[in-house]
C-alpha cells in the first residue's frame, strides 16, 4: 500500500525521501519556497557560540536532509537541548522567505513531519536511546533535583521529561482555600508582559502587538481581559513539566487542540537572549504556535462595601519549537463549562520541547507580582547551570540560553 504524503512519515528515510521528491517535483512550491529561503539567508551575529553556528545560505536539498538526519541522531542534554533548535532558526532570522517556509504550506508539513518523528523517538519504549538519556539527565540533575519526583522507573524519555512529583509536599499550595491568591501554574520564570491589554497593545520595549482574541482563538470571554494583564510563565529544561490550575473556581471554557506553527520565530535568538528571561519580547507569535488554554471564573474579594463579585482568569499553555505535545488531562479537554477546579490541580503537561504558559487577568486585578516575607524568588545557582541556561552573551546588552525547555 503506497504511503500518502499527507500521512506522518513512519521512519527518518521515509522522511527524508520525501523532502527529496518533494523538492525534485517543487509539489506545492516546496523548491521555490526553499531556494527563495536559503537565498535570502541573514548572516547570524558574528558573536554567535560556535555549538550554535550553521550557516543556510545557499544550502541545498541534500544538505537540508542531512541537517535533519543529525538532529534526529542527536543525544539533546539538559543545558545543550536548544542548540540544534538554534542553529535551525538560522534559516528564517530576520529572512522573511525563511518565516514563510517554515510557517505555511509544505515547509510547515515537513517540520510537522520531523516533529512528530522526534515524539515517536521519545516515546519510544525501553529504548537504548531512551535510557541513556533518562541515565544522562538523571545525572546532570543531581540526587537533590530528582529526589523532588516519583523515582521511576520510565519506559519512555517523554516519560521522564513529563515525570510526577513525590508527593504534594513537594510544591505546597499557598493560601490553599483562599483564591484571591495566585500559585505559579508550573516551575517557571515568571514575568509581567503588559498591564494594560488593548486587542492590539505594544509590548514592552519592543513595538510589536499581541492579539488577545487571537490568542485565546476567538472566544467568547477574550474581551474580559481587554485592558487586563499577561504574565509569562516559562519553563526550565530541567524542571517539573505538569501545569496547574493558579486560581480555584469553575473552569467556564477549555481548548486543547489549537493547532499552528511548529517553528517560526523570527528572531528565536532574542528570545533566548533578553537578560531579564524573555521580557519585552514579541509574544504576539505564540498565537501562531500550538496551544491550549483555560478560562477559570474566580470569586474575587469583597470590596470596602462587602460586597462580592465573580471574574476571569486565563490561562493559555503554549507549545514552542520542537513541540506539538500541549497535553490536558481528560477533565480539562475541550471543556464549555461549568466544571469545578481546586487551586494547584493538575491540568496537563508538557512532553519535550519549548513550552511557556501565559496567565492573562482582567483589568485592576492583578496589578504587579506581590510576594509576602519567607516565600521564594529564585534560587542561589551552581555556577554550572547559570552559565548553561542563563548566561554566554553574544548580544551586548542579551543573555544566551533562557529557560525554553530544550
Amino acid at each position: 500500500m503506497a504511503h500518502s504524503d499527507d500521512e506522518f512519515s513512519k521512519t527518518l528515510g521515509e522522511f527524508t525521501d520525501k523532502i527529496k521528491r518533494w523538492y525534485k517535483d517543487d509539489v506545492e512550491g516546496f523548491r521555490t519556497l526553499y531556494d527563495a529561503a536559503v537565498t535570502n539567508v541573514v548572516a547570524f551575529p558574528e558573536d554567535t557560540p560556535k555549538e550554535i553556528q550553521y550557516d543556510w545560505k545557499g544550502r541545498k536539498v541534500g544538505d537540508l536532509c542531512k541537517f535533519f538526519e543529525d538532529w534526529y541522531a542527536w543525544m539533546p542534554g539538559v543545558h545543550t537541548g536548544l542548540n540544534y533548535i538554534e542553529m535551525f532558526s538560522w534559516l528564517n532570522y530576520e529572512n522573511i522567505y525563511g518565516m514563510v517556509f517554515v510557517t505555511t504550506g509544505p515547509g510547515h508539513k515537513i517540520l510537522a513531519d520531523f516533529t512528530h518523528l522526534q515524539g515517536m523517538q521519545m516515546d519510544e519504549k525501553d529504548s537504548e536511546r531512551n535510557k541513556q538519556l533518562i541515565k544522562d539527565w538523571s545525572t546532570a540533575l543531581g540526587k537533590k533535583k530528582m529526589a523532588d519526583y516519583e523515582p521511576g522507573p520510565w519506559a519512555t524519555f517523554n516519560d521522564f521529561f513529563a515525570r510526577n512529583l513525590a508527593g504534594p509536599d513537594k510544591r505546597p499550595i499557598a493560601a490553599e482555600h483562599d483564591n484571591s491568591v495566585v500559585v505559579a501554574p508550573a516551575d517557571c520564570v515568571i514575568n509581567m508582559i503588559v498591564d494594560e491589554l488593548k486587542e492590539d497593545t505594544p509590548i514592552p520595549v519592543k513595538t510589536v502587538t499581541m492579539n488577545v482574541r487571537q490568542l485565546l482563538a476567538n472566544s467568547k470571554h477574550a474581551d474580559k481581559f481587554l485592558d487586563g494583564t499577561a504574565v509569562s510563565c516559562i519553563l526550565m529544561p530541567d524542571s517539573y513539566h505538569w501545569y496547574h490550575a493558579p486560581v480555584g473556581g469553575t473552569l467556564v471554557e477549555g481548548r486543547s487542540d489549537i493547532a499552528g506553527s511548529y517553528y517560526g520565530m523570527r528572531d528565536f535568538p532574542e528570545l533566548l537572549n533578553k537578560g531579564n528571561v524573555g521580557y519585552g519580547y514579541d509574544y504576539e507569535m505564540f498565537d501562531h504556535f500550538r496551544r491550549g488554554y483555560v478560562i477559570i471564573e474566580v470569586d474575587y474579594p469583597e470590596d470596602t462595601h462587602g460586597r462580592s463579585s465573580k471574574g476571569l482568569v486565563g490561562m493559555v499553555t503554549v507549545g514552542l519549537n520542537s513541540i506539538a505535545s500541549v497535553n490536558y488531562l481528560p477533565k480539562f479537554t475541550n471543556v464549555d463549562g461549568p466544571v469545578t477546579v481546586t487551586k494547584g490541580e493538575k491540568i496537563g503537561n508538557f512532553k519535550y520541547g519549548g513550552s511557556l504558559n501565559i496567565l492573562l487577568f482582567e483589568k485592576d486585578r492583578f496589578p504587579a507580582l506581590q510576594m509576602q516575607q519567607g516565600q521564594r524568588i529564585g534560587v542561589l545557582e551552581q555556577v554550572e547551570r547559570t552559565k548553561g541556561l542563563f548566561t554566554g552573551p553574544y548580544h551586548s546588552q542579551s543573555r544566551r540560553r533562557l529557560p525554553l525547555a530544550p
